[in-house]
C-alpha cells in the first residue's frame, strides 16, 4: 500500500488519468470543503512512492474532478463558488478555462467517455449543466471558442452526483436529494420533459421473496453516488444516507432494486464499478472502510446461501474490506491498466492511498 500526506487539505475525490497508470490527480478542500481554498495535486506513481508532479491552488473549495478524455494533460474541476475549471498540467498556476455555470456549490463533474467533446456538471442549486470544450485551432492551449454551457437538465433537488453512460454519448444520468436516479437522453425532444426519460425512486421497495414477508415502506433519503456498470448498459449502481448500496436496470425502472448491498455502519460516499470484472464494484463511506462488493451476477454466487441481512437481496456480498483511513472516506477510483484490482482512495484525513482489492478480499 501506498500512502501520500495532503498537507492542510482533505480530499474530496480522486481519479486515474485515463491515458496513464501511474498519474492520478486528487481534488482537495482546507477547513474539510467548509470555507477556504481548494487545491488540485497531480500525483505520480515511482519505485520511490507517490510523488507531487505538480498542484493548482484555487479560491474556493474543490469537491470533484474528471480527466479529460480528448487530452491527456487536461483536468476539468467542480468548485464550491459554482464554477467549473479546466487545467492543464503542461501550464502554471491558472486554469486554461472557468465556467461560471451554477449559483452553488458545484459537485460533480464527469467528461463523456464516448463523445469526448463534452462533459457535465452537477450541483446543489438543481441543475444539471452541459458543457461543450471545442478547441480552437488558433492557439496551441486549446482555449474554448465560447464559455457557455450548451444545456441546462433541471433536477429541482440538490444533486450530487451525474455521469454520463460509458456506453452511449447522449445518455447520462444523475442522483439527487430527493432519492431519485433520473436518465437523460439528449436525443429525444426536449419538450416539458427537458430531456427526462426515467425518473427512478431510489427507495422502492424491492420485490417480495418466498418465505419472507413484504417490505414495508422505506423512507426516502438523499442519494449521493452512483455509477454505470462498465460491460452491463441497463445496471446503475446508487448509493447515500441509507448505508445501503442498491443496482438498477433501466430496462424495468418499475421492479425495483435487482440488488441490495447492506453493510456500511454510515452514509456511502462513492460507488465505483470495476472497469475489469462485471459483477465488482467498490464503495467509500463516512464509517472509514472502502468495501468491495459482488452484486451476485456472476456465476455461482446465487448458489450459496441466504444472506444473513434480511435486507440484502440479488444474491450480492461483501467481498473485503479496507480500514487504513481514519477520517471519511469520500473519494476512490480503479485504475484502468495493469493486474485489475488496483485502485487509490481519499479521506478527511488528509491522506490518498493507492492499493490492490485483491489484498483485502476475504478481510
Amino acid at each position: 500500500m501506498l500512502e501520500f500526506r495532503t498537507q492542510g487539505f482533505n480530499g474530496y475525490a480522486v481519479k486515474y488519468s485515463p491515458f496513464f497508470d501511474s498519474r492520478l490527480a486528487v481534488a482537495a478542500s482546507a477547513n474539510f470543503g467548509l470555507v477556504g481554498n481548494g487545491r488540485l495535486y497531480i500525483l505520480g506513481l515511482t519505485t520511490d512512492g507517490i510523488v507531487v508532479e505538480k498542484w493548482f491552488d484555487t479560491q474556493d473549495s474543490l469537491y470533484d474532478l474528471s480527466w479529460s478524455e480528448a487530452h491527456e494533460n487536461q483536468v476539468v474541476v467542480a468548485a464550491g463558488d459554482g464554477s467549473i475549471k479546466l487545467f492543464d498540467i503542461g501550464l502554471d498556476e491558472f486554469p486554461v478555462q472557468s465556467w461560471q455555470e451554477h449559483k452553488r456549490e458545484v459537485f460533480a463533474v464527469h467528461w463523456n467517455l464516448v463523445g469526448k467533446d463534452t462533459f457535465c456538471s452537477s450541483s446543489w442549486d438543481g441543475c444539471i449543466k452541459i458543457v461543450s470544450f471545442v478547441p480552437a485551432t488558433s492557439t496551441p492551449y486549446l482555449r474554448t471558442r465560447s464559455c457557455d454551457s450548451l444545456l441546462t437538465l433541471p433536477t429541482h433537488s440538490c444533486t450530487y452526483s451525474a455521469a454520463y453512460s460509458p456506453h452511449s454519448p447522449s445518455i447520462l444520468s444523475a442522483v439527487s436529494s430527493d432519492s431519485h436516479l433520473r436518465i437523460f437522453d439528449l436525443r429525444t425532444p426536449a419538450s416539458v420533459s427537458n430531456h427526462l426519460t426515467l425518473s427512478i425512486p431510489i427507495h422502492a421497495s424491492a420485490p417480495t421473496r418466498l418465505g419472507l414477508p413484504p417490505q414495508s415502506g422505506i423512507p426516502p433519503t438523499e442519494a449521493l453516488t452512483h455509477d454505470w456498470n462498465k460491460y452491463r448498459d441497463s445496471i446503475i449502481a446508487a448509493a447515500g444516507v441509507d448505508r445501503l448500496i442498491r443496482t438498477f436496470d433501466i430496462r424495468s425502472p418499475g421492479q425495483g432494486p435487482v440488488a441490495v448491498l447492506p453493510g456500511h455502519d454510515y452514509a456511502v460516499r462513492k460507488v465505483a464499478w470495476s472497469p475489469h470484472l462485471p459483477d465488482v464494484l467498490l464503495s467509500a463511506s463516512y464509517d472509514m472502510t472502502c468495501r468491495v462488493w459482488t452484486d451476485g451476477s456472476a456465476l455461482g454466487v446465487r448458489a450459496e446461501e441466504g444472506p444473513s441481512n434480511p435486507m440484502a437481496m440479488g444474491g450480492g456480498r461483501e467481498l473485503g474490506r479496507m480500514g487504513r483511513h481514519t477520517e471519511f472516506v469520500v473519494g476512490v477510483d480503479w485504475c484502468l491498466f495493469g493486474a485489475e484490482g488496483w485502485c487509490a482512495s481519499c479521506g478527511w484525513d488528509e491522506r490518498v492511498l493507492v492499493w490492490d482489492v485483491r489484498a483485502i478480499m476475504g478481510s
